[in-house]
């Protein structure tokens, strides 16, 4: 797949013509010498890293840039880097004069170029130092603001320089994490269908079977990610990419991010907000893809509730407060201007019982996923060390509460909340 013919558009059957305004995707060996030419119009340049971003692709880059005006903003290795307002503060302090913003890094390095370049009106490219997440080529940045997890409409990279040399060196967990991320679109796509069939959204065949497509492309490199081989790599990159992109042309991240980035959310949040550990973003998202795949099984077993699940209004404030602390007004906030919690779907779920089954059905489940994993020396042991039954059981009820999103989440509450 030509990623550079993806990015001229499509004209598509389901009414719209995608596109996406990336000018160069460069996946290759030694892509970092690109920038040379690339760059040759741009004077000043701010590189945005952190110590370990910038040690792995930092001395390349500049070397590539030459004698441009380069000023640096490094942000400290050893502590987790988190996209909020502090992080946003020192990014802005040096954009004085600037006229690039090249991030060197992956997540959450990127997630904030991306921020600051739509708000500054200064355009950005990113370095890629792992293939640890599909993010380098959507127009979403994940950010944490107001201490809530939010996905910000933001800007499109000019460029998208992932050299395969450095992807292949990156640590084996966020090579592994992006790995995950893939095998997560399972959860996502079904997801995505079955908001269709329960509240008519937008739905593109197009976009779901090139989605498809990357994660079946991805599961056969996983022993070579492994071994750090250099097409691997590559062939997880190019998918983590169009995936990227298929978000663009849908809009939304709707195509990638569903009842398994918000149970991933939920583990972050809570860990944030409680100072406890929690997995990298991409291997959340592949472990909580077998719990969503479990949640499914669970419901194809039973028969449909005649009664919508609810708590009094008291005891929903209650149960927030103690899961999410301080975040708890912001999620309550959400839910209240989206209606989820007032949106009475049990007519449709009942109407559409057997549709709904068969769009669960369609997906692998927990046992074929779990085999995923280990396929990649991803141990669903570690998740549940890591995590209480208690922690699992509150994300499985109120993940869905940090978006606005509906997922097979809304299902499970909706139908069985009451029987957790």
């Amino acid at each position: 797949m030509n990623i550079n013919d993806i990015l001229k558009g499509v004209n598509c059957d389901c009414g719209k013509i995608h596109s996406c305004n990336i000018e160069y995707v460069y996946i290759e060996n030694n892509a970092i010498s690109r920038l040379t030419e690339i760059c040759k119009n741009n004077k000043n340049i701010l590189l945005v890293a952190d110590e370990n971003t910038f040690s792995a692709a930092g001395a390349k880059v500049e070397m590539a840039l030459g004698r441009k005006n380069i000023k640096k903003v490094i942000f400290d290795g050893k502590t987790v880097l988190i996209p909020n307002e502090d992080a946003i503060e020192k990014v802005n302090a040096d954009i004085c004069d600037t006229d690039l913003i090249i991030g060197i890094g992956s997540g959450v390095i990127q997630d904030l170029c991306k921020y600051v370049s739509f708000f500054s009106k200064i355009p950005y490219m990113v370095v890629a130092t792992a293939p640890s997440m599909d993010g380098y080529a959507s127009d979403g940045a994940a950010m944490i603001l107001n201490g809530m997890k939010e996905t910000v409409k933001a800007g499109l990279p000019r460029a998208i320089i992932a050299d395969t040399e450095v992807l292949k060196d990156a640590p084996m967990e966020m090579i592994k994490a992006g790995y995950g991320d893939i095998i997560g679109k399972y959860s996502a796509l079904c997801d995505w269908k079955l908001s269709r069939a329960v509240n008519g959204e937008y739905f593109c065949q197009y976009i779901y079977d090139t989605t498809f497509k990357m994660i079946e492309n991805t599961l056969c490199t996983a022993k070579g990610l492994l071994n750090r081989d250099e097409n691997s790599v590559k062939a997880l990159m190019e998918a983590l990419t169009v995936v990227g992109i298929m978000m663009s042309f849908a809009g939304s991240s709707r195509p990638a991010s569903g009842s398994e980035h918000h149970l991933s959310h939920f583990f972050e949040i809570v860990g944030i907000v409680n100072s406890e550990p929690y997995f990298p973003h991409g291997i959340d998202v592949v472990y909580s893809t077998v719990i969503t795949a479990e949640i499914r099984e669970k419901i194809l077993k039973e028969e449909f509730s005649d009664s919508i699940y609810r708590l009094s209004d008291d005891e929903y404030r209650k149960k927030m407060s103690e899961v999410y602390k301080d975040v708890a007004e912001g999620c309550i906030a959400l839910q209240d201007k989206v209606g989820n919690y007032k949106a009475d779907r049990l007519g449709v779920y009942k109407q559409k019982e057997a549709e709904i089954k068969e769009i669960l059905s369609e997906m692998p489940g927990s046992d074929e996923i779990d085999d995923m994993l280990k396929l990649a020396e991803i141990d669903m042991a570690e998740f549940y060390k890591l995590y209480s039954d208690e922690k699992i059981k509150n994300a499985i009820l109120y993940a869905k509460d940090l978006k606005d999103r509906y997922t097979v989440l809304w299902l499970y509450y909706d139908l069985f909340g009451g029987k957790m």
